[in-house]
């Protein structure tokens, strides 16, 4: 059995500065081991991280998230990649967060620095399969992420 592990303000700077020094510009803290049932971490993410539309097609595979400090705008697409819904989800704002089903198209775009978020699903880790990832969505370090990205963003100003 471990010690009681905290979310407070010293994970949340730490997260914080790790994520601006990344390439990917988030970085996440998991409170659970790999092989675990149930998958929980805090997330830091910057203004300038792209996290590509994506589903998660298992059926256990619903996915919780929850803004603790910052702003996250949430884009739901249909299975063609059109917007059939935004959110803004803040913390102390009038929505928090978000359960997503499995078979959920969604993407987010990090409104407000040193933002952080608590993400919760089930385990164990696999990587996206490629019929997760939105065809029409350049994928994580491809050609034209900086132009989705600021359309993405557009959906918010």
């Amino acid at each position: 059995m471990s010690a009681p592990r905290f979310l407070d303000r010293k994970l949340f700077d730490g997260l914080a500065e790790t994520a601006r020094t990344v390439p990917r510009r988030r970085y996440h803290h998991g409170f659970h081991a790999l092989s675990e049932p149930c998958h929980r971490m805090v997330v830091g993410l910057q203004p300038d991280s792209y996290i590509a539309p994506h589903c998660h097609l298992d059926p256990d595979k619903s996915e919780n998230l929850i803004v603790l400090r910052g702003q996250l705008g949430l884009l739901l697409f249909t299975e063609g990649g059109a917007v059939s819904d935004t959110r803004v989800m803040a913390a102390g704002g009038d929505c928090l967060g978000v359960d997503l089903p499995p078979g959920t198209f969604h993407a987010l775009v990090v409104l407000a620095p040193d933002t952080m978020m608590f993400e919760c699903k089930a385990g164990p880790y696999l990587p996206l399969r490629e019929d997760e990832r939105a065809a029409w969505a350049p994928g994580e370090g491809g050609a034209g992420v900086a132009e989705y990205l600021a359309w993405m963003r557009g959906h918010f100003s």
